[in-house]
């Protein structure tokens, strides 16, 4: 078992001074020696950080001791100890970057959570439901519900112009699902705002899911924004299954790296058989480009 863990929360909720908010993240953060990301905005905060057992407990219980704060779903995860390289604590305009219309508001209206056991009995019931899932393409890429739709998001802020292929859903039993549910929050509320008449949101997101039902209907791993890259629950099982493939060789793999080639850094899957052996650059593109340099 790590020493180290991670935490992930959020809370939708107004911060009438956030940079005095951000210090107070600072200070509490540097005392307990935690690295992360926190977002602080007018609308919420919304952070992840790692540290020992002992502090990120430490650190729940003082941000859990914020009245603003005191319902707040913590997600815990297991950590590296180098999670993160540093601790960012930025005030930005929203903990989401949706660019969505000043009335798409999640503290005012968003859609009913469904918890993951509710949503365990629903994909086994008879009833017809479409998953969507909010996250960012690459992210869809490396692990998934099965059978669920993607709307190809590159960020956050695709959503406005990719709504209407979602719009034969739109009086369909829709549930959103993202990480660990700060998306989804705000995305619902969008889909709501545009007319969707059914739409609910998994409570505590993806990461909340596979931990009570690993390896079961979401299949692969889950993409972190840290240096872990993707995190799995009983990956050792025999249930567990990769869902990519290397992009040189074919080889069953779910190893995330960046290009080598400083004016790319795409993320791409290549196996580590294929790492070692150097070939760390895309096959479309780069790796040409590579080649005629070479030539």
């Amino acid at each position: 078992m790590s020493d180290f863990q991670v935490l992930l929360y959020y809370k939708y909720v107004s911060i009438d001074e956030p940079h005095q908010l951000a210090e107070l993240q600072r200070t509490i953060c540097n005392h307990l020696g935690l690295t992360g990301r926190i977002l602080i905005a007018e609308e919420g905060i919304n952070g992840t950080v790692e540290g020992t057992i002992t502090s990120t407990e430490a650190y729940a219980r003082e941000l859990l001791s914020d009245s603003r704060f005191s319902d707040i779903h913590i997600k815990r995860s297991a950590g590296t100890g180098h999670a993160f390289n540093k601790l960012k604590i930025k005030v930005r305009p929203e903990i989401v970057g949706t660019h969505f219309p000043a009335a798409v508001n999640p503290s005012e209206q968003t859609s009913p959570h469904i918890s993951a056991e509710a949503l365990h009995e629903l994909i086994r019931s008879d009833q017809k439901i479409h998953i969507i899932d909010m996250r960012n393409d690459y992210e869809f890429k490396i692990g998934c519900f099965k059978n669920s739709i993607s709307p190809t998001l590159k960020n956050s802020r695709d959503l406005t112009a990719v709504v209407q292929q979602l719009q034969h859903l739109k009086n369909e039993k829709i549930v959103t699902v993202c990480t660990g549910g700060v998306r989804c929050e705000k995305m619902s509320a969008y889909l709501l705002h545009e007319g969707f008449t059914d739409v609910s949101q998994l409570h505590g997101g993806i990461v909340t899911y596979m931990e009570k039902y690993p390896n079961q209907d979401f299949k692969g791993k889950l993409y972190v924004f840290d240096n872990r890259i993707s995190i799995g629950f009983e990956t050792d099982s025999p249930e567990h299954e990769i869902i990519t493939q290397c992009e040189h060789c074919g080889a069953k793999s779910d190893n995330y790296v960046n290009c080598s080639d400083t004016a790319c850094h795409r993320q791409q899957i290549i196996c580590e058989a294929c790492v070692h052996g150097g070939n760390t650059v895309c096959v479309h593109g780069c790796e040409i480009k590579q080649k005629a340099h070479n030539h």
